[in-house]
């Protein structure tokens, strides 16, 4: 497993391989994040088009300037969020603050809010995606399958008591989405983000 001290050895390449000018590292990059990144920016704008233009605008800033991922900050996925998070953000203020300037219904307090909102669930997004996929999938037994601690451990061919951790450090996982820091801070890289 990667520490802070070591980052994992795909991104130190892939942040070479960009550094370098290789097209094909792009595509390598987008393939793997693509849809992180659009499902992130989605959860934030609640906009397909808009979506679609963060995700585009996060490659090419990558592109353009590679060195701006540091490895030894955490894994190239958590900057990735949290960049898409960021441009994510400041398009959906500016939208909306246009919005309010044209006489839109609405205030600054509640474009904080719904700027909030967004975060909260783009956050809590990508704590699912970015959890061990036996967390990922006892959570998704208890919540979506409506399973108790029992069945879920019976589900997953584990003891009880396996299950019942898995469920309790998945849902402390969850509860950092809503940790206090202000809105619109993307997620700290190399963080739980």
């Amino acid at each position: 497993m990667a520490t802070q001290d070591a980052p994992p050895r795909w991104d130190l390449r892939m942040r070479q391989r960009l550094t370098r000018g290789e097209a094909a590292a792009l595509g390598e990059l987008y393939d793997r994040f693509a849809s992180l990144v659009h499902g992130l920016a989605h959860r934030v704008l609640d906009d397909e088009r808009a979506a679609d233009g963060i995700t585009r605008e996060v490659f090419v800033q990558i592109w353009e300037n590679p060195e701006a991922y540091d490895p030894k900050q955490g894994p190239l996925r958590s900057w990735l969020a949290a960049l898409t998070h960021r441009l994510a953000v400041q398009r959906l203020r500016v939208t909306e603050t246009a919005a309010l300037a044209q006489g839109g219904e609405g205030s600054a307090e509640e474009l904080e809010r719904k700027v909030h909102q967004a975060s909260v669930a783009a956050r809590a997004d990508y704590i699912v995606q970015a959890m061990p996929t036996p967390l990922r999938a006892a959570l998704e037994l208890a919540y979506f399958q409506r399973r108790d601690y029992r069945r879920t451990a019976a589900d997953l061919g584990v003891t009880e008591d396996e299950a019942r951790r898995r469920l309790r450090l998945g849902l402390q996982l969850l509860a950092t989405a809503h940790d206090t820091r202000p809105s619109g801070t993307p997620p700290e890289p190399g963080g739980t983000a």
